[in-house]
């Protein structure tokens, strides 16, 4: 039949002249025919021809080693080039209300908000403490660009100013919880840091987020500084710990029962500058009077501890 009939032949044919590995010269010929009515021997024909040709064969290029003087190997996540200038309070301000007008699934709003983390890394606490007098204002959908923004600053003046709106009551409870966790990520804690935080731990409302996120501060800052049990900062957190324990761990109701349980948790997180209180923990563990949930806690809260600390007369046997 005549849909089993070819209607389309093409042939390519092609000459190379390779010398000493190298393509110096190549023809084609390509030839196309279509056939429409075969009983007719009607149709069309089309033929291509094709040459290259090597004309220069240039010298190998020799990496220049002063090239990579300005190179440097980094992590180039977050990375953000070094603000030259100095950042003003006004200019930050301005970002903000950017951010309130942008949409808020746009490129544009997360590279502003990107900005704006970078830029308030170059802020004191004063200029931080002033912004948040002019900013703090919401955004639609109850947003507030600055108190996302302020955990991911981590530096010291940030801190701070977190720490002051979270003792004046000035943001969300649920913003609060958001503030103690982003502690535990902060990648270089100072002293001044923990120095602000630690009076937290005595308000009657400190929550578990509070005693976990300042403890797992002290850790981080403790696994970068030898010596760190000495800190004023590091002692004050963890003599308010020592206090919570009052010496053996006796608790009175199922209420101080669970905050018990949380301060023995959150002294296993401390880590190293808890070693200090390993008599305290071997006492709490050591009473066959209390209840087994703080003996198991008190136990567990070794888990940091330096082996120093572990000694056979400070860690009993539990039964």
């Amino acid at each position: 039949s005549q849909s089993e009939q070819q209607m389309l032949s093409s042939q390519l044919e092609c000459v190379q002249s390779i010398k000493d590995g190298v393509l110096e010269e190549a023809k084609c010929t390509e030839s196309d025919r279509v056939t429409l009515f075969p009983q007719q021997g009607s149709g069309a024909e089309t033929q291509t021809q094709s040459a290259l040709k090597l004309l220069q064969v240039e010298t190998e290029t020799l990496y220049n080693k002063r090239d990579s003087e300005d190179l440097y190997v980094t992590n180039i996540l977050y990375e953000r080039e070094v603000t030259k200038r100095e950042v003003t309070e006004a200019e930050v301000t301005e970002l903000v209300w950017k951010l309130c007008l942008a949409h808020s699934a746009s490129y544009e709003t997360a590279d502003l908000f990107m900005t704006l983390v970078f830029e308030l890394q170059h802020l004191s606490f004063e200029a931080l403490r002033a912004l948040w007098q002019r900013s703090s204002f919401k955004c639609r959908d109850n947003w507030q660009p600055l108190i996302d923004a302020l955990p991911s600053c981590a530096t010291e003046a940030c801190v701070v100013l977190m720490k002051d709106l979270i003792a004046s009551g000035e943001v969300e409870e649920d913003k609060v919880e958001y503030f103690f966790w982003s502690f535990a990520f902060i990648p270089n804690p100072t002293s001044g840091m923990i120095e602000a935080l630690a009076p937290l731990l005595k308000s009657p409302r400190a929550s578990q987020s509070c005693f976990l996120g300042v403890t797992a501060l002290v850790h981080r800052f403790c696994s970068a500084h030898s010596s760190c049990d000495v800190v004023p900062a590091v002692l004050k957190v963890m003599r308010t710990l020592g206090e919570f324990l009052g010496g053996n761990c006796t608790v009175q109701d199922s209420e101080h029962l669970s905050k018990m349980q949380l301060v023995l948790k959150a002294i296993g997180n401390a880590g190293l500058a808890a070693a200090a209180l390993a008599p305290a923990l071997s006492s709490c563990a050591a009473l066959k009077s209390h209840p087994v949930e703080i003996r198991l806690a008190a136990v567990q809260a070794f888990r940091r501890i330096p082996c120093s600390g572990r000694v056979s007369d400070l860690l009993p046997q539990v039964t």
